[in-house]
């Protein structure tokens, strides 16, 4: 077996991969879910951002008659940690073609009282059902071909590994957007890069919820440093992802008192817009 044939026979299938097991929820009764939250997908000991999505994301996808997310929103309250958790979701409403629920995170105290980390809004529905017709101005990010990006190996570990869950990801970034990893941020609020899973897991929706979530923060490139917290981040899924690594541009216009917005496009190899999303998010300034 040549060795393309081997990395090929190796990549793991959506349903038994480390993201699918990490994500997984187990029903305790209707609308209530147990689930372990994931050292492996954390960023200075806190659970990131898009994982919970995903993780949420599951839930409701069990809990409505409809299978994806089209447009989900969630306010992050308080920081989760690695360990025993429990969603609980309600169905708003079931339509034809949409419908719609929330949920929520919660975890527990040194007293064994539930705490909430994470409420969403979200509707699912079919994307295998909906109409090929796309009319966009939309265009793919330029980013360098894939081999031509840095990855942890060229030295960007702004964390100073502190971020475990780079090692859950495949991760190359564009190197014009890696001037802080140098010491010389651009000033422009832009990241952009090649995504994927570190076994080789294709993306689905639920990974585009990961997506967006997971590439290093805007600002960076603006000068600062340290964790970004997310407030609340709003994510559009437009279609099912063809094979094969991920696109993601993110881009902050504007910072003002503390708080930044990225907006992030995520466009699959077949050159198709997938997914979308803006989130709010704090900074620690001086």
């Amino acid at each position: 077996m040549s060795d393309a044939a081997s990395a090929a026979a190796a990549r793991a299938l959506i349903g038994d991969s480390e993201f699918d097991r990490d994500t997984a929820v187990f029903r305790r009764e209707e609308g209530v879910y147990d689930l372990e939250l994931s050292a492996g997908w954390t960023i200075l000991g806190a659970v990131n951002g898009g994982y919970l999505l995903a993780v949420l994301g599951r839930a409701l996808g069990d809990a409505l008659p409809h299978p994806d997310p089209f447009t989900i929103s969630a306010h992050y309250l308080t920081a989760s940690r690695p360990g025993k958790a429990v969603v609980r979701t309600q169905t708003v409403r079931t339509g034809r073609t949409l419908s719609t629920g929330q949920a929520s995170l919660f975890q527990y105290d040194e007293e064994g009282n539930e705490v909430e980390r994470i409420r969403v809004l979200a509707s699912y529905g079919d994307l295998a059902a909906l109409p090929d017709d796309v009319r966009t101005t939309a265009t793919p990010p330029p980013i360098p071909p894939l081999e031509r990006c840095l990855g942890p190996e060229d030295g960007l570990d702004p964390l100073q590994g502190g971020s475990a869950i780079a090692g859950r990801l495949m991760l190359r970034l564009d190197p014009a957007t890696v001037g802080w990893a140098l010491g010389r941020p651009s000033g422009k609020g832009e990241m952009r890069g090649w995504f994927g899973l570190a076994d080789g897991r294709d993306a689905d929706p639920l990974s585009l919820l990961l997506a967006v979530d997971a590439l290093p923060p805007t600002a960076f490139e603006m000068g600062l440093e340290g964790w970004v917290p997310t407030v609340e981040l709003t994510v559009h899924v437009r279609h099912r992802p063809a094979p094969g690594p991920l696109r993601v541009s993110i881009t902050t216009r504007n910072l003002a008192g503390g708080f930044l917005e990225e907006d992030a496009e995520v466009w699959d190899s077949a050159d198709r817009l997938v997914a979308q999303s803006r989130q709010l998010a704090r900074v620690r300034l001086g």
